[in-house]
């Protein structure tokens, strides 16, 4: 009996950290999967496989947090290279996407990734009707006077809460994510 209370507990323990694992990490794998394969459905799929495959390898894994993300980094990208590999256009794909080499180019794409998300937690952070301006204005590129009009305010207030938003990310993040912020939402 004791045996089988503490094996619930350790499966119960262990689907709790599996849940917020995939809640932190789901979303980089899919958009570093993406980078490499250009197809959403796909990645969204190659993401989902790379967390079953971790909770079946899940005794054979550090517990260590940065051992935990190489392996679903690795068997992202793997996964992800054996699909281009299988439809025969992994080179004609690299290089139309990059100039640089198959690792290179994953390494800035894992780079790009994070820092993706890490503005992206900053900009959660904002109060709520500044982050909703900032994410109309800037992540789905809407003028201010779209965006008065959509909610019903004048455009000082849009250019005000735009302002407040981008005064505030500027605390939250380093000077090296802020500018890459700022290129993000500028192109």
């Amino acid at each position: 009996m004791v045996n089988n209370v503490l094996d619930y507990l350790n499966d119960t323990c262990r689907e709790v950290s599996m849940k917020n694992l995939f809640d932190g990490y789901y979303n980089r794998l899919v958009y570093f999967s993406y980078q490499i394969l250009n197809n959403k459905p796909q990645a969204e799929d190659i993401a989902q496989d790379a967390f079953v495959k971790f909770w079946d390898n899940w005794e054979h894994v550090s517990s260590n947090p940065v051992a935990i993300k190489n392996f679903l980094y690795s068997t992202v990208k793997n996964a992800s290279l054996n699909v281009i590999r299988h439809n025969k256009v992994a080179e004609q794909h690299i290089n139309s996407l990059y100039d640089i080499p198959v690792e290179e180019a994953v390494f800035h794409t894992i780079i790009r990734s994070e820092v993706l998300a890490e503005i992206n937690k900053a900009i959660a952070l904002l109060p709520g009707s500044c982050q909703q301006i900032f994410k109309m204005s800037y992540l789905d590129e809407m003028k201010n006077n779209q965006i008065a009009g959509a909610l019903g305010i004048s455009v000082n207030t849009v250019k005000t809460q735009k302002q407040r938003a981008l005064k505030v990310l500027r605390g939250q993040l380093s000077p090296e994510l802020f500018i890459m912020l700022l290129a993000f939402t500028c192109f």
